[in-house]
């Protein structure tokens, strides 16, 4: 959610601005804007709605400049609108800001009886005018914005730039992320990598309280109170060509096909190896990893989902006992902490707000053994664990999360393998077939993307529906979850999941002609007792559609719609049985004509509590 752009360069920077904002919409907005320092001073434009509105406003006014900073906005302190959008101006300078600060409303009052003047709700406002008010005792524009920074509280990104400085852009980080990029015609910050690839790859990826200058021609790094500090430079692995939509109609419909490629990319290490290494999880994991007594793991959303399905795995595989949180509350009660716990924190992007501070909580209670499943390798949650786990998943554009989903999902199964060999359960034999069933995982996925016509046909009977529930068994209980998720993320419709046991305990009232009833069937040791509970809905008028395996021996009759996946596959049969009920979600979706990568009221990367 929200995005930053800023450059300072030897030439016009408004179509870098513009087209690194777009590059960010994947992350969820309402508004966008950007200042300039030009001949007119400080010009800001603003826009509601898309980058292109903010666009179209820019050829009008042929805005131009060599200094600026750009964002897009996702309202969290006031409606949208244009007085709120980004950036906002106070004595001649702009800022732009990704967080929320926490003590706004003290800061504004303070700043009201000074003299400053609001013209917008938001909490970011106050630090255009605590920039503005330092700088009436200091003429040094850095030490200024530092100072006002030590004054907040919460979570933030920043870049400012001054009129009276043209060549100078300042930028702060602390919980938000942000990230230089360097070339040899200017420098550039964004909050990802995508924005600048346009321009370079050399980057350099902040801290927490770090606060840079950028200029034509260099930049300098300190901590808050002014401490010079060196960040590594690395150069960006990240593909121009994998954040475009190319001959997709969207990037879920994309990421939803790359699914293949991107599981095959994620299990690469393994080669031909007949076994499973530690080493995996990082050099230290084995020490690590020897006597940890039970799991706990830690997500949001979907990847709280992938957490779900891998207690299951956890527990029967490995033997190891296995709690799942949602991030977003696991800090607020009371739990009673073990250090030789293992902390799995799952995110697609590493900056997720809730489980960062979810997993600082669990560190300050002593459970210091830590591990990270993401797809972002310089994120601050890769930073801040012991050990981690790299999917290779690409980028992820698209809100509705689909190929983060299934390449979590393979590293967590690789995790369930290492502990289970730790702790004895798995034979050599079962190993090497383990192995080989996840080499073979790439090739199951694409048979499954085969079926896309016949879901394309289900669409159509969903359309016009407005609820829709879910139902599953076991570990595929958890994929039902994330199949009602996906259908109300992009097509709008209410749906929910219900292990499919639950039925006669309160959901079945709902069931009628007008409640479709989605059933995850694979051939597993629960598939009798899933056609009971099949046969009540049927009883009570429901109508099923069913994603079955192909040797369960459901077959389609009144009312009741079978798909047949291509093939049975054990215990990591729910890698293939979410496929189908994403393409469902996304079929469903373009028959409403909903915006299906960018639904409303939400982000991609959730930074904000």
């Amino acid at each position: 959610m929200c995005g930053i752009v800023a450059a300072v360069a030897d030439r016009n920077i408004v179509p870098i601005l513009l087209e690194g904002l777009r590059k960010l919409e994947y992350r969820g907005y309402d508004s966008a804007g950007l200042a300039l320092i030009n001949e007119q001073g400080v010009q800001r434009l603003r826009a509601v709605g898309r980058v292109a509105e903010l666009a179209a406003q820019v050829d009008d006014s042929q805005a131009a400049g060599n200094t600026g900073i750009a964002h897009t906005r996702w309202a969290t302190h006031g409606v949208p609108s244009e007085r709120n959008a980004h950036p906002h101006i106070s004595g001649g300078l702009a800022v732009v800001h990704n967080g929320i600060i926490e003590n706004h409303e003290a800061l504004r009052a303070r700043l009201k009886a000074d003299g400053y003047e609001f013209t917008s709700d938001t909490d970011t406002e106050v630090i255009a005018h605590l920039i503005a008010h330092e700088l009436k005792t200091t003429d040094d524009f850095f030490a200024a914005v530092r100072a006002s920074i030590a004054q907040l509280q919460g979570a933030y990104a920043i870049a400012v730039l001054r009129e009276a400085d043209p060549s100078r852009i300042f930028v702060a980080r602390e919980g938000s992320p942000l990230l230089l990029g360097l070339s040899d015609s200017g420098n550039y910050a964004a909050s990802d990598a995508s924005a600048l690839l346009q321009v370079t790859r050399r980057m350099v990826y902040l801290e927490n309280g770090d606060c840079a200058e950028l200029t034509r021609d260099g930049y300098r790094i300190t901590r808050v109170d002014g401490t010079p500090v060196v960040r590594a430079e690395s150069e960006s692995q990240l593909s121009a060509d994998a954040v475009e939509l190319g001959q997709y109609r969207h990037y879920m419909q994309k990421e939803i096909f790359e699914q293949p490629v991107a599981l095959s990319n994620t299990l690469e290490m393994l080669g031909t190896a007949r076994s499973v290494q530690p080493g995996l999880l990082g050099a230290d994991a084995e020490a690590l990893l020897a006597d940890v007594r039970q799991v706990l793991i830690i997500a949001c959303g979907t990847s709280y989902h992938a957490g779900l399905v891998a207690r299951y795995w956890l527990e029967a595989q490995a033997g190891i006992s296995c709690s799942v949180e949602v991030a977003s509350e696991y800090r607020y009660r009371d739990s009673v902490p073990d250090p030789q716990t293992l902390v799995v924190t799952i995110s697609q992007s590493g900056e997720t707000a809730d489980t960062l501070a979810a997993l600082h909580h669990a560190k300050s209670l002593g459970m210091t053994r830590t591990l990270a499943v993401c797809n972002v390798p310089e994120s601050s949650l890769v930073r801040e664990t012991a050990l981690r786990f790299i999917t290779r998943a690409g980028p992820e554009i698209g809100v509705a999360s689909t190929k983060a989903f299934t390449t979590q999902l393979a590293a967590l199964y690789l995790l369930t393998l290492v502990l289970a060999k730790l702790r004895g359960r798995l034979s050599p034999e079962q190993e090497v077939a383990e192995l080989q069933a996840l080499r073979h995982l790439p090739v199951a996925v694409g048979k499954v993307l085969e079926l896309e016509p016949q879901i394309k046909a289900w669409s159509e009977r969903f359309a016009m529906k407005q609820h829709a529930l879910f139902l599953g068994r076991g570990r595929h209980y958890p994929i039902a979850l994330e199949g009602a998720l996906k259908l109300k993320e992009i097509s709008y419709i209410h749906a929910e999941a219900y292990p499919a046991g639950e039925l006669k305990h309160g959901p079945l009232a709902l069931v009628d002609k007008e409640m479709p009833v989605i059933a995850v069937a694979p051939n597993d040791a629960l598939i009798e007792k899933l056609k009971s509970n099949l046969q009540e809905v049927r009883a009570r008028g429901g109508e099923l559609y069913v994603f079955a395996d192909a040797d369960s021996e459901m077959s389609e009759s009144d009312g009741v719609h079978v798909l047949h996946l291509p093939e049975h596959y054990g215990a990591l049969s729910a890698l293939l049985h979410v496929v189908p009920l994403q393409l469902l979600a996304y079929h469903v979706a373009l028959v409403r004509g909903t915006d299906v990568d960018k639904p409303r009221n939400l982000a991609k990367s959730v930074t904000v509590e």
